[in-house]
């Protein structure tokens, strides 16, 4: 993500929200000048996270209607057998293209690298926080590293500690 993104719309999954805030990291989102959620999107975070539809340190738009799915829509949808909130997601940014997705699904990650949306997950958040200052070198490395115990993200420990020898990497740990 480009340091520009912070005019950016964001349209969201259920899964960064819900991630983001159980890391209580959903401030993070603030960098973004507006962050949708489609109905059925709400709706899961509603049920599995409720807590982080109340918090005041982030503004997130609820979308009652989104657009029908485009031929293009259609058969990415039916290619990658996405639910329906990542589905709604993907319609919503049918709306605003120059968006960023951002979902931590990897079907959905490719159903939008397939239609050339720019996507992003919540690990990019994180990375995103500490390259804006939001977050130090040494939270943002507590955070991935208590991730597996403090997080429903599912991640592989290999890629996250990919992840985290990079970031090491980058401070001389």
């Amino acid at each position: 993500m480009a340091a520009s993104d912070v005019t950016a719309i964001v349209v969201c999954d259920a899964g960064p929200v819900i991630h983001l805030d159980e890391l209580n990291c959903l401030d993070l989102l603030r960098d973004f000048g507006e962050v949708l959620l489609p109905d059925v999107v709400w709706q899961e975070v509603q049920r599995h996270r409720p807590s982080a539809l109340r918090r005041r340190r982030v503004l997130l738009t609820r979308i009652d209607i989104v657009p029908p799915a485009g031929p293009d829509l259609i058969a990415v949808i039916e290619a990658f057998s996405l639910d329906i909130g990542e589905e709604e997601a993907l319609r919503l940014m049918q709306q605003f293209p120059e968006a960023i997705l951002l979902t931590d699904d990897s079907a959905a990650r490719a159903a939008a690298q397939r239609l050339n949306y720019d996507v992003h997950g919540s690990i990019g958040v994180l990375l995103l926080g500490w390259d804006r200052g939001r977050r130090s070198r040494r939270q943002l490395l507590n955070l991935l590293r208590r991730l597996p115990d403090r997080c429903t993200l599912h991640i592989s420990r290999q890629l996250l500690d990919s992840i985290i020898a990079r970031v090491q990497q980058d401070i001389g740990e």
